[in-house]
């Protein structure tokens, strides 16, 4: 087990209590569990097929399962496809945020009304934006930011391979949003904050904790929220979410937020065996949600949802000349994709070697140009076909670096 902080240990333990603090103690004895969820527009539903998933469903999430054991996933091209994500469970409860906070929204709005913007403030590097994704009506747009350049690549990687349209990638600071004065009806602000939620499974995040960056978060986080209210439409709501366990970062924001804005807390029904921890701040009994290492299944994960007092109207989607203001993210090479004049599918060996952007061969009657390449049906990119060889099209950025492929595949998910 890593050596917790000492100024972490004695604080937790006060905040969660002795039993509490002690099963998660015993937690670092244990594996980190491992989950995948699936994406429903990769050909599951629309293609009428269902897959088998070894292992278990993640109760509070639509598609979400534990595996019994970690794969190799860079080994498996139905991953690369944006057939399934590799996402950690308790971050999957937003699923069950969302589906309840449709039920209030119905109840509260005209039927003939819905979101028309959302947007993930801060987004990287894109599980919980492509779960938004998968879960919003198809006319909804998600705007999905992140300020750091390197992380907003790999958050365009990922919503690429997801594949959903109305999805657009900004590189962004939060203040951006604010001066460009785009509005949105559902704004997730899943802040950065100082990772506690994270020890068992990263030990970088231990080295990294430190009281100080605990206090320089919750201050971080404020001035995200703040920029984040201004862009919230009347009636919209407000996912806060953190990976922490301290109130600093946690109810007392939440607490700040209702102080501060015209703003209430909405309740998320759970069921016990799930064993979620509502608030831990004293004299503090508004509806929160913390998952805990060694109680409820996943790592640490704190979540509240708010509501913008007042009616939502409806309100046009089309910013215009706020995009500009923006800084769009966009991968030209993904950019510039023609449109394929075949689609062949690949051998499992032959699909490793496209994904590591080898050249292939393909048969003499394949017709010349542009040639959406595939595995199991579902399309990993394009390579161009000049009749002695097939120039490899995929994105240098994502390629894999593995230089031993394995002479059988053993899938993730089986075909029943």
């Amino acid at each position: 087990m890593a050596q917790l902080p000492l100024q972490f240990t004695e604080y937790t333990r006060q905040l969660m209590g002795a039993e509490r603090f002690e099963r998660y103690l015993k937690s670092f004895e244990e594996p980190a569990p491992v989950s995948i969820r699936l994406n429903p527009r990769k050909g599951l539903e629309a293609r009428g097929e269902r897959f088998e998933v070894r292992g278990e469903p993640v109760d509070w999430c639509r598609g979400g399962y534990y595996l019994k054991e970690r794969p190799n996933f860079t080994m498996d091209p139905l991953f690369h496809a944006g057939c399934y994500y590799v996402q950690e469970a308790a971050s999957m409860f937003l699923d069950e945020v969302l589906r309840q906070m449709h039920n209030a929204y119905a109840n509260q709005q005209p039927s003939s009304i819905r979101p028309l913007a959302a947007l993930d403030l801060c987004a990287a590097p894109g599980g919980k934006s492509t779960l938004l994704r998968s879960a919003l009506p198809a006319d909804c747009v998600l705007y999905s930011n992140e300020p750091i350049r390197n992380r907003a690549s790999i958050l365009l990687e990922n919503v690429t391979k997801w594949g959903y349209e109305n999805h657009i990638v900004t590189n962004c600071y939060p203040r951006d949003y604010r001066k460009a004065k785009m509005k949105f009806d559902l704004i997730l602000c899943d802040v950065p904050c100082s990772g506690e939620g994270m020890f068992r499974k990263d030990e970088a995040t231990i080295r990294e904790w430190s009281p100080q960056q605990v206090e320089k978060c919750w201050q971080l986080q404020r001035e995200i929220v703040a920029d984040a209210w201004a862009c919230l439409n009347e009636g919209g709501f407000l996912i806060y979410s953190t990976c922490t366990f301290n109130t600093k970062e946690n109810e007392e924001n939440i607490r700040w937020i209702l102080n501060e804005y015209d703003a209430e807390v909405l309740k998320v029904e759970i069921k016990t065996e799930w064993n979620i921890t509502g608030s831990l701040l004293e004299g503090f009994h508004e509806p929160v949600y913390r998952f805990i290492p060694g109680i409820s299944r996943g790592e640490g994960l704190f979540m509240c949802v708010l509501h913008k007092k007042g009616m939502f109207a409806r309100r046009s989607r089309d910013y215009g000349s706020s995009l500009t203001r923006l800084r769009l993210v966009a991968d030209e090479t993904t950019a510039r994709q023609d449109k394929a004049v075949t689609n062949i599918d690949l051998s499992y060996q032959d699909a490793m070697k496209f994904l590591r952007g080898e050249t292939l061969t393909f048969s003499p009657d394949t017709p010349r140009g542009i040639v959406e390449v595939s595995f199991d049906g579902h399309p990993l990119g394009q390579m161009k076909n000049i009749g002695t060889r097939a120039n490899n099209l995929y994105p240098k950025e994502w390629r894999i670096k593995t230089t031993h492929i394995p002479t059988e595949y053993e899938p993730i998910l089986k075909k029943i």
